[in-house]
């Protein structure tokens, strides 16, 4: 990636960060309106809880994102525990979807393409190391 769409990705994260609950419910009601199935996979989850989870790790992989080499590792580990919940590769163009969709509701007008496209090449670097440490685990 580019360090000016690192910045894009950054910048943009840093609005979404004060509404974060607010976002990761319209994430996770989108991503189940898009795919109703999904929901089984967390019936025994704490809603609340996983909200939290989610905007924690994306934080943390965003503002991580100059140094993605020492992230790899637990992005590997991450999708080979999310292999053992269930996850299929196809839910992660289902959560691409959801999660573009949320940036744009949340951000609105500051969703431009530049940012769009950064975001989409962002979930696709880190999509990938989450499905390949998902393999590892097959």
């Amino acid at each position: 990636m580019h360090e000016s769409e690192i910045a894009l990705v950054q910048d943009s994260w840093e609005k979404v960060v004060p509404i974060a609950d607010t976002a990761a419910k319209l994430f996770y009601n989108r991503l189940f309106d898009i795919d109703p199935s999904l929901k089984q996979l967390f019936a025994q989850t704490d809603m609340a809880e996983q909200r939290k989870k989610l905007m924690q790790i994306i934080t943390v992989a965003v503002r991580g994102l100059q140094r993605i080499d020492e992230l790899l590792p637990a992005i590997e580990a991450m999708g080979r525990r999310h292999s053992g919940y269930g996850v299929k590769e196809e839910h992660y163009t289902t959560v691409a979807t959801a999660l573009l969709w949320t940036l744009e509701q949340g951000l609105g007008p500051a969703f431009t393409p530049d940012v769009r496209s950064a975001w989409v090449e962002t979930y696709t670097i880190l999509s990938a190391v989450m499905q390949r440490g998902a393999r590892m685990a097959a």
